[in-house]
């Protein structure tokens, strides 16, 4: 009896070793440039210059890519917007896909940890950084989910920026839902062990976002609600505004744990109470636009 109590110690403390001695994540493989950065007027991207990159490690099939640093002047801490793919048996779930000039080299870049079909993707917002490559994965398989929102910007672009977005109708999300109530799940996928969310949010930095949580990894995709490279935009023209974007920063705060890696669509990763700054540069800048409102002025 003794002996096999022995043994059965033995045995967990072999496994205690090893899952002690497993990485934490999140892992920072390649972080965003820091800059400054100064582009020359003319400049055009040299979208051939761009590498897409594992930058992130997330969990363990779970990881985020994003372009090299310093050749879009649009985003030079890293090209594009972040990608996030969970990979496994069950096939890849992509949330957005990058500019259209990098859907290529972003499935390449796929293709080195993971050979699994593309199944699944879901947009998080309207802009092209993160739907640009749309066309490309659905043909690729993929079925593409977004807010309603979003699927009716795509068809119906209501601001010059989006001239053009959605020539391509294979780009254009298949499967839609509907903002409800402040943090409800719309659309929840159980795949490769992971339990993901696709949370619609209110208009705040577009009219159709949607932030995507990933249970198991105690990580949350909030796109571009936040970013500590460059100033807030909150997209007018596709019904964002900035009071929505403290109402989304608020609710973001309720849903994620002190531990909860945050993914912003660009610069580094983050924790809840690294949205405590940002929520107040917001709200002073509220305060200010509204001042200048109050006294009669204007943009002109």
């Amino acid at each position: 009896m003794k002996r096999g109590v022995l043994l059965l110690w033995t045995v967990a403390a072999v496994f205690a070793s090893a899952w002690a001695q497993e990485p934490g994540y999140p892992i920072t493989v390649v972080p965003p440039g820091k800059g400054p950065y100064q582009f020359p007027q003319g400049y055009q991207t040299p979208w051939d210059k761009i590498e897409m990159l594992v930058t992130e490690k997330l969990a363990q099939n779970l990881y985020s890519l994003h372009g090299s640093a310093g050749v879009d002047p649009a985003h030079p801490d890293a090209a594009g917007g972040r990608v996030a793919v969970l990979f496994g048996s069950d096939g890849v779930l992509m949330v957005d896909t990058e500019d259209p000039q990098l859907a290529t080299k972003t499935l390449d870049t796929i293709r080195t940890f993971t050979s699994a079909p593309i199944k699944i993707v879901v947009n998080s917002h309207i802009h092209p950084d993160h739907t640009g490559g749309n066309a490309f994965f659905a043909k690729q398989g993929a079925v593409i989910f977004s807010q309603e929102n979003l699927r009716d910007e795509m068809l119906s672009p209501p601001g010059q920026g989006n001239a053009d977005r959605a020539r391509d109708p294979a780009g254009v999300p298949t499967v839609t839902y509907r903002y409800s109530s402040p943090g409800a799940p719309a659309v929840t996928i159980h795949m490769n062990g992971e339990t993901v969310d696709f949370i619609p949010m209110m208009p705040s930095h577009t009219a159709g976002d949607t932030i995507v949580r990933f249970n198991k990894a105690n990580v949350i995709y909030i796109e571009d609600f936040y970013r500590n490279f460059g100033y807030p935009f909150a997209d007018q023209a596709n019904g964002g505004s900035i009071k929505g974007m403290i109402e989304a920063v608020d609710l973001i705060q309720k849903l994620s744990g002190p531990e909860t890696t945050l993914v912003p669509g660009h610069g580094t990763l983050v924790r809840k109470k690294d949205l405590l700054g940002y929520r107040a540069m917001l709200v002073d800048i509220l305060g200010k636009v509204q001042k200048l409102r109050d006294e009669g002025k204007s943009l002109d």
